[in-house]
């Protein structure tokens, strides 16, 4: 930690800052200054970018940002790791869990997803990003091949979300029954839903399934 010196930690405060402001230029010049003073990439992760990504949570779940600014915030955090990745793998900080999500199968819709995606790896969470039109096995073998804690499945259309059910049995079928939550979430989808095909979890927002995400994996 670098709380002992003012200059430093003033350093990390720049870097969240920038980073809500979704300053990509500016978030980049600063983690490299900051990794230049001697800043662990763990700090800089947890105290820079992952800081300034939850007060940019907070402020989306509370409407007082939206998702333009959660987009340029996202797009900051991802140049600041271009810079960390390879000093976090050195100094062999983990992720701190994987999720797997996709729009489920006969659904075009990503704009949701992409925005759960973000939030997440906002959270410090690793991200399997399947895409769109994902069939229940490509779930499960994603899930199987990552190690995976979490399934997330999105969906925009009544007529896709009955694929969610399809997930959820395969799941009981298969070896991963009890290490693997389902999460759920889109537009038409609900916790009486959730309920009712069996799901693990229902979240109505980003913002809450990224936090949801991230204490299922600790």
């Amino acid at each position: 930690m670098v709380w002992g010196d003012p200059s430093l930690s003033a350093i990390l405060e720049e870097i969240s800052r920038f980073l809500q402001q979704g300053r990509v230029p500016s978030v980049k010049e600063q983690v490299s200054k900051a990794v230049a003073e001697g800043i662990s990439a763990e700090d800089i992760l947890e105290n820079g970018l992952l800081n300034g990504m939850n007060v940019i949570g907070e402020k989306f779940k509370n409407n007082k940002v939206f998702i333009p600014e959660v987009m340029l915030a996202a797009r900051a955090m991802n140049a600041g790791l271009e810079i960390l990745k390879p000093l976090l793998a050195d100094s062999g900080v983990e992720t701190k869990g994987t999720v797997v999500i996709g729009t489920v199968k006969g659904d075009m819709h990503d704009i949701g997803k992409n925005l759960v995606k973000m939030m997440l790896e906002g959270k410090g969470l690793k991200v399997i990003d399947l895409g769109t039109d994902v069939p229940a096995a490509k779930y499960l073998a994603a899930a199987e091949q990552h190690g995976a804690q979490i399934i997330a499945c999105s969906a925009l259309l009544t007529t896709t979300m009955q694929e969610m059910q399809n997930v959820v049995n395969l799941l009981k079928e298969s070896p991963l029954v009890g290490k693997v939550k389902i999460m759920i979430g889109g537009a038409p989808v609900t916790q009486e839903f959730c309920n009712k095909i069996g799901a693990d979890y229902y979240t109505p927002d980003a913002a809450t399934a990224s936090e949801l995400a991230l204490s299922l994996c600790m």
